[in-house]
């Protein structure tokens, strides 16, 4: 007859000690300026970026659309992502730089999420990037669907017991 240990502790916050998904219990912790940066990037055809540039894409505006998307994309990630917490977003900043020279036209989103709370932005930076990448997508994709969404990722977080984390 073997006997069974008990589970021991798991760094993923987001299980519990039986190993099922739970939503972390932030409710004892403090409430701290948090804010986080993430970036990411889309690549298209020279002729794609030419389009968004102009402004004539088929659908309108596509950088200032795409930054409406994105800040929406942060207000609503914790609809998208199960067991992220609802937070009260103090800011959301989402920009766009264009890499025209070098050999693929590249569109470079970075997003900055913050709030006060005892949770963090991590992931509303990193929603708000992939949703803009995605608008300029959807607003390009009659001229372009080979577009590659890639190297989206954490760059900064402050705030709460972890503290400040720069990415390497």
């Amino acid at each position: 007859m073997s006997h069974s240990l008990p589970n021991p502790p798991s760094p993923l916050t987001h299980f519990d000690a039986q190993g099922q998904a739970h939503m972390v219990d932030v409710g004892a912790k403090a409430s701290t300026h948090r804010m986080a940066v993430a970036t990411g990037r889309i690549q298209m055809l020279p002729g794609t970026l030419a389009l968004v540039q102009a402004g004539t894409a088929k659908k309108g505006d596509v950088l200032g659309i795409a930054r409406i998307a994105g800040i929406q994309g942060a207000k609503r990630t914790a609809d998208l992502i199960p067991l992220c917490h609802p937070l009260a977003l103090t800011r959301v900043a989402v920009e766009f730089e264009v890499l025209s020279e070098g050999p693929i036209p590249t569109i470079v989103c970075n997003a900055t999420a913050e709030t006060v709370g005892p949770t963090g932005v991590e992931m509303e930076a990193l929603t708000a990037v992939q949703v803009a990448l995605l608008t300029i997508y959807d607003m390009c994709k009659a001229a372009d669907r080979g577009m590659t969404i890639t190297d989206v990722k954490l760059l900064e977080k402050q705030g709460g017991k972890s503290g400040h984390w720069v990415a390497p």
